[in-house]
């Protein structure tokens, strides 16, 4: 492999535990270190620019919020998919029929027509809360970058029927996140790479859910955590220790990444 210029990190599950707010040490000290290596590090998450939470002493070069749907490096915007309206509609109608309300998120906000107990839970690994607002529908008409809902596996079988641009990015049993076709956080990486003037092999990434397979397989090593879904290990390139184990920092040991 060529020499490693950029890693992408899953946030839960992969540089923070489920439902902490603080990296280890040993995490914090391996990002610092790949910085000061010139490596440049990137977050590809599921969530919101707003609830991204800001590491002391760590910043990175790109963000990749809404798995994959917005992206930013610096102050420039790399990639940008809103899922289409009428799309967000028939999903709306479909979550209604289901008695599911929905939460979606513009760059600025995120809101809801309602709440149940899955959503709640959902939020709360991030340690934020849904915001039901009377004013839904206006947002409805602003850019979507993603849609979040209470859903089981049952209902993934039906609450993308009758969309044309929409699919599912999914990493919790009892939740979902809805984002344009063309989005993802594969083909976000594939943005920022163009963007750099990086190669796929110039770059690895780390992750722990479904919804991370396709960036696993757009960098040139694809690292599963150990405490990562079986499916996600099964496409890896490499499996590293769990995150409450520091999987993160001793794999760049061992590859000689990061010397502390």
């Amino acid at each position: 492999m060529n020499q490693v210029k950029i890693i992408f990190f899953d946030i839960d599950g992969t540089l923070l535990e489920m439902g902490k707010t603080e990296i280890t040490p040993n995490t914090r000290k391996a990002l610092c270190s790949l910085k000061q290596n010139g490596i440049k590090i990137c977050i590809a998450t599921g969530r919101s620019f707003a609830t991204i939470p800001m590491l002391e002493g760590v910043v990175f070069d790109a963000i990749l919020a809404f798995n994959g749907s917005f992206c930013v490096a610096g102050n420039q915007v790399v990639a940008k998919c809103p899922i289409p309206k009428e799309d967000i509609e028939i999903i709306i109608e479909n979550a209604k029929r289901m008695e599911r309300p929905v939460s979606i998120a513009t760059a600025e906000e995120i809101v809801a027509n309602g709440s149940d107990k899955d959503l709640e839970d959902y939020f709360a690994i991030a340690h934020h809360r849904v915001n039901v607002s009377e004013k839904f529908e206006e947002y409805v008409d602003k850019d979507v970058f993603q849609i979040m809902l209470g859903c089981d596996l049952e209902e993934r079988k039906y609450i993308l029927k009758g969309t044309k641009n929409a699919k599912l990015a999914a990493w919790w049993d009892r939740a979902i996140d809805i984002i344009p076709k063309e989005g993802g956080k594969g083909a976000a990486i594939e943005q920022v790479l163009a963007h750099y003037k990086f190669s796929k092999e110039e770059a690895i990434a780390f992750g722990d859910g479904e919804n991370d397979i396709d960036m696993l397989l757009s960098v040139g090593k694809g690292i599963a955590m150990g405490n990562a879904a079986e499916k996600v290990k099964e496409i890896a390139t490499d499996i590293c220790e769990s995150v409450t184990d520091d999987g993160i920092y001793y794999y760049l040991k061992s590859q000689k990444i990061i010397n502390e």
